[in-house]
């Protein structure tokens, strides 16, 4: 079992920074490969960012390469998520996530993730 919470959303302005923390529950923590998600009102759940249980291999969704970065610290069970030259469209509750699957093909899915963070709110003005 494990358990995720959020912290670092907020309001920001366009241009801006952000840093997401998820702190998890649990000795497993470096079993899990994790991801962060984040979902707009009205629409689906997206894949962001995810990366490998040992940190060695990340993924980034197209719209947030090269501004965002996933980074995890084993030692303090922690995954984050650097979001650099924010823009209004990644206005969205943040959500990290952890799963055992070992295939990278299934990290980009909310399907492959068995434990879900009760999300963070990003809101960035125009």
């Amino acid at each position: 079992q494990v358990q995720l919470v959020e912290s670092g959303g907020g309001l920001v302005q366009a241009g801006g920074s952000l840093r997401l923390s998820c702190a998890a529950s649990g000795r497993t923590f470096s079993s899990y490969a994790m991801g962060w998600f984040r979902q707009a009102p009205g629409k689906e759940r997206l894949f962001v960012a995810a990366i490998s249980w040992s940190g060695g291999s990340t993924y980034y969704a197209d719209s947030v390469k090269g501004r965002f970065t996933i980074s995890r610290d084993n030692a303090k069970n922690t995954v984050y998520l650097q979001m650099n030259s924010l823009k209004p469209e990644d206005t969205a509750v943040y959500y990290c996530a952890a799963t055992l699957s070992g295939y990278s093909g299934n990290y980009y899915y909310p399907s492959a993730y068995n434990y879900w963070g009760q999300g963070t709110q990003v809101t960035v003005s125009s």
